[in-house]
């Protein structure tokens, strides 16, 4: 974790040349060095701030997350209350927002989740923002759907949004943002009330 008193600007430099560094080469190419270099700073500032490496992944992520989130908080606000299509189409575009599908944080996710299986800190970071997708799926869809199916199609709807996603990002053509979203709705319109598609 950074240090308390490290200079703002610092923080989204290094940040952002370690996206970079793992666009470029990977995560276990991306150095110390490599990414100061990226960032014109020197490799004992990365040590001092974020205790290496490691810190500056999970620092990394935690602004990812928090870009996640924003985002989905964000298309929420714009969807009424009242129109659960809306919302949960709301959730499931925020999800294949640009800023979560670009190349840099792709790579940057299969990064993440590759070295989460291995470090306890990241596995966290991973199921809190698993159970924060869920959270928000079956909040809308317990006001249409019983709860235990609330449940079962909130973890499919995950799960969906994880595969379309994960296949995007190892394709050469990157994620098709507007395909996901469509074939996860026709899914979801299998499993709603028709009358959750009648416009008033």
């Amino acid at each position: 974790m950074p240090k308390v008193g490290m200079a703002e600007i610092r923080r989204p430099q290094l940040i952002n040349a370690t996206m970079q560094v793992i666009d470029q080469v990977g995560l276990q190419g991306a150095s110390v060095a490599l990414i100061g270099r990226a960032a014109s700073v020197s490799p004992g500032i990365i040590n001092h701030y974020f205790g290496g490496k490691d810190g500056l992944l999970e620092a990394t992520m935690r602004s990812v997350l928090f870009d996640l989130s924003s985002g989905v908080r964000k298309q929420l606000a714009a969807a009424p209350e009242g129109d659960v299509v809306a919302r949960l189409t709301a959730i499931i575009r925020a999800n294949f927002d640009p800023s979560q599908t670009s190349p840099q944080t792709a790579k940057t996710w299969l990064a993440f989740w590759a070295q989460a299986m291995h470090h306890p800190e990241l596995f966290r970071l991973q199921r809190v923002n698993e159970k924060r997708l869920l959270s928000y799926l079956r909040f809308e869809l317990k006001k249409v759907l019983p709860k235990d199916q609330a449940i079962a199609v909130s973890l499919s709807l995950a799960a969906l949004i994880d595969g379309f996603w994960l296949r995007g990002a190892l394709s050469p053509g990157g994620v098709n943002e507007a395909l996901a979203t469509e074939l996860i709705l026709d899914y979801l319109r299998q499993q709603l009330p028709s009358n959750c598609f009648v416009k008033p």
